[in-house]
């Protein structure tokens, strides 16, 4: 049995973390498996969208601490959580955590590390790290602070409290709480209308948002000048003034729209 599902629809496409029988807790086989899963998705330019969720009624309880640590340096072991982590946030599209059941230590911040969460009523979340010893990873101490701040953040971390979706919701952590029953409906529906936009458009404004907290203003306007010249060198721009015109939804390619030079042309 694999323990990492793919699927491909429309442009989106999902991973299913399928540990059920231990609440999807990420052994070394599916931190491989995460990283192997997301780094494909990054180089392939079908993608529009991706969604991460888990199999049996639960999101993810963490890193497994139910088989013997292998005997190799921590700092060995964490090099591929770290990836894994780096390889989610770095996407070039827009990434929906879907969350049924529980997300836990580990498995919290990368659903955090979505740029969208989408959560079940049932959903409970926590910071589990001080109950085992450890302190905080898979970006948790970047991300909790910048979309909580410094003192709930301290709060989740040092506590390590458990906390409902609609609270979780109240602080940031959530963006969206919808029944069991309607969930999926809704993922499909936001995974569609964000597959259907301008690809290279998404992907920057994606990255001048994750960029600009960490940034001057200075800083963030020469960005956003950089981003849009590369968004006027796709057919998007034009398409979208087309589509507008003729009173019609556009339809997004991507594609590089400067013409290329040949032999004969010098300019």
């Amino acid at each position: 049995m694999s323990v990492l599902l793919t699927s491909d629809a429309g442009g989106v496409r999902t991973l299913t973390l399928n540990r059920p029988h231990r609440r999807n807790a990420i052994d070394a086989e599916l931190w491989e498996a995460l990283a192997t899963a997301l780094r494909e998705a990054g180089d392939d330019t079908t993608i529009r969208a991706l969604v991460l969720t888990g199999a049996g009624g639960a999101f993810c309880s963490g890193a497994d601490i139910s088989r013997p640590v292998v005997d190799r340096h921590p700092l060995h072991r964490m090099r591929t959580l770290t990836e894994v982590t780096l390889l989610l946030h770095e996407l070039p599209f827009p990434t929906i955590a879907k969350v049924t059941g529980v997300a836990v230590g580990a498995g919290w911040n990368l659903a955090l590390g979505c740029d969208l969460v989408v959560a079940t009523p049932e959903a409970r979340f926590s910071q589990i790290f001080a109950r085992r010893g450890l302190s905080l990873d898979c970006g948790g101490s970047w991300l909790l602070p910048r979309l909580v701040g410094l003192q709930q953040a301290k709060r989740l971390a040092l506590l390590a409290e458990t906390i409902d979706a609609e609270e979780a919701r109240a602080l940031n952590l959530v963006t969206w709480v919808v029944g069991a029953e309607k969930v999926d409906a809704f993922v499909d529906d936001l995974t569609a209308r964000l597959a259907a936009g301008a690809p290279v458009a998404l992907a920057q404004t994606k990255a001048l948002l994750d960029e600009g907290a960490d940034r001057t203003l200075r800083d963030a306007l020469a960005n956003e000048a950089r981003a849009q010249a590369v968004n006027f060198a796709t057919a998007d721009v034009r398409e979208a003034y087309t589509a507008f015109a003729d009173k019609r939804d556009p339809l997004f390619t991507g594609r590089w729209a400067i013409p290329r030079r040949t032999e004969n042309n010098n300019t």
